[in-house]
């Protein structure tokens, strides 16, 4: 059946947005209304003539609400094969109405949860014959049509111009579409709120992980992908997917994967000095913290301004006018700051591709969760890395102690190693990246490439030598082997901060004595593949 013509309507809804001037739109069509409760008062009250579902039913609500529209004179009406003789004789003996359209949001599940509702709050507000409604029409859209969205309320009164009063199949089953997903994304928030936040259960026997579109992307990783942004439905950390683009072309698919990157590094620096991080296809380049943002960006850009061009930067405060003419001077990509004064937006505004995206806030690196990467054939799942360590954890198992500074610098590298592909080997001194060796097979072969690319660039500025002189390095993973930890101590590393571990800690622990290098252990190991 193509065409359903709209003579009967049933609302009830919780998000009464768009709701009177629907009604509106129903009434001058000759659409007899029916409602429950407070969407039927709100109609009343713009002087529309409605018919309460408990006269429908012959049953008055209640339970608090709980039992209005669980019966057959409303199911009925929603679920009848039309064209079906023996539905259309049930219909006739029980003097069963057809409904043939439904408009109904759910209770403020995912709301009431993020205000902090009590328990008894939260229970109440998980919707049962709302979704019954829903899934009763959607299944039946043959015949009758079901809005779960204010936003399609417009498309729907255009529908009922184009058509005479009528929906279109294409109409309908647009809708049920939409519908079936609300409801089972309703579902899944209260499924997951009972796992996680009720019963404590980080890994339940099953789990949903469930997404709005918030828009669709030129591509994937490369042309030939397609690909789309989808924000978490529910109780969620905000980040990159919530920043405001203030100017520049459409993001891509690698643009929000790097801006990412370097927005997670840089919630390591929140609240601390100015801070920049560059960041080239999801892996740090340069990491720097110094008094001002200009010195940070600077010093950052020394690591490897090779890498850098084309790259992301992300800084923890807000972006300046100076800072923003500098990163102007190389060709980037995206710029990721809590906020940007009118000098830096003015700076940007001349580099018309250059995304700006502002985030208000920075993520909070120890913010818990679960990480999902999916494989051919099913999900791996895992609690966020969001382990930490400070001074105190750290044990010294060198004959020499480090200094303070060398201290500050391992701590430093060791914040940055964690956000670094593995094998992840980085240099350190003074606040800021010397070298950075990421996604190697071997340990060592990450060591002399973090070296290379620090004597590369004491050839580009012209330096005496490497900033790896004197510096502090960190390795994500235990040393398996002495060789890594010898091509540090070649390229001048005095220091070294590792998870420790290894069956061969004693060799490491030697040759780090023999090479008189000071040398901390973590305990912790930060793998990031």
């Amino acid at each position: 059946m193509s065409m359903v013509k709209i003579e009967r309507a049933l609302l009830s809804v919780s998000d009464k947005s768009g709701l009177v001037e629907l009604g509106q739109a129903l009434a001058a069509r000759g659409v007899e209304l029916v409602s429950t409760g407070g969407t039927a008062k709100a109609l009343r009250d713009a002087g529309l003539t409605v018919k309460d579902v408990s006269d429908l039913t012959g049953f008055p609500e209640m339970m608090d609400g709980r039992v209005k529209t669980l019966h057959p004179m409303v199911h009925g009406g929603l679920l009848a094969v039309r064209d079906n003789p023996e539905h259309a004789a049930a219909m006739e003996a029980h003097a069963i109405g057809a409904i043939d359209l439904v408009v109904v949001n759910l209770y403020p599940f995912e709301a009431t949860v993020a205000k902090g509702a009590s328990r008894d709050e939260i229970i109440e507000n998980i919707d049962i014959g709302g979704p019954s409604m829903v899934r009763s029409a959607a299944k039946n859209h043959q015949f009758v049509t079901i809005l779960t969205d204010p936003a399609d309320y417009p498309t729907l009164t255009a529908e009922l111009d184009q058509s005479d009063g009528s929906t279109t199949l294409e109409f309908r089953k647009s809708m049920a579409a939409k519908a079936f997903s609300a409801t089972a994304a309703y579902d899944s928030m209260i499924s997951q709120w009972f796992a996680f936040a009720d019963q404590g259960q980080m890994l339940p026997d099953m789990i949903s992980i469930n997404g709005r579109k918030a828009s669709d992307l030129r591509y994937g990783e490369n042309p030939h992908q397609v690909a789309a942004l989808y924000l978490p439905i529910g109780p969620h950390g905000k980040g990159i997917a919530q920043a405001e683009q203030l100017q520049g072309k459409e993001l891509s698919y690698n643009n929000y994967n790097d801006a990412d990157a370097a927005l997670e590094l840089c919630g390591e620096f929140a609240g601390g000095d100015p801070a920049v991080v560059i960041v080239k296809h999801a892996n740090p380049c340069g990491v720097a913290q110094a008094p001002t943002l200009l010195e940070g960006w600077k010093a950052a850009l020394h690591c490897d301004s090779v890498s850098a061009f084309g790259g992301i930067v992300a800084v923890n405060v807000p972006l300046d006018g100076p800072t923003a003419e500098a990163i102007c001077e190389i060709f980037t990509e995206v710029v990721v700051a809590p906020a940007a004064d009118d000098a830096a937006r003015a700076a940007f505004a001349r580099k018309k591709n250059l995304r700006l995206l502002i985030t208000g806030d920075l993520p909070n690196p120890r913010r818990g969760g679960l990480a999902v990467k999916p494989i051919t054939g099913g999900l791996l799942v895992q609690s966020r890395d969001n382990g930490a360590i400070t001074e105190a954890d750290l044990k010294v198992v060198t004959k020499r102690h480090p200094t303070e500074q060398e201290l500050k610098d391992c701590l430093f590298a060791w914040t940055v190693a964690r956000h670094v592909k593995s094998n992840a080997i980085v240099y350190a001194k003074d606040g800021a990246t010397a070298g950075i060796g990421a996604g190697q097979m071997n340990r060592r072969d990450s060591s002399r490439i973090a070296a290379m690319k620090a004597a590369e660039a004491a050839e580009t500025y012209g330096w005496a030598q490497a900033r790896t002189v004197g510096s502090a390095v960190a390795s994500d993973a235990f040393f398996p082997f002495a060789d890594g930890l010898l091509s540090a101590a070649e390229a001048g590393a005095t220091a070294i901060i590792q998870p420790g571990g290894s069956i061969r800690d004693d060799d490491v622990i030697a040759a780090a004595d023999e090479a008189g290098l000071a040398m901390v252990f973590t305990g912790m190991r930060h793998f990031r593949h």
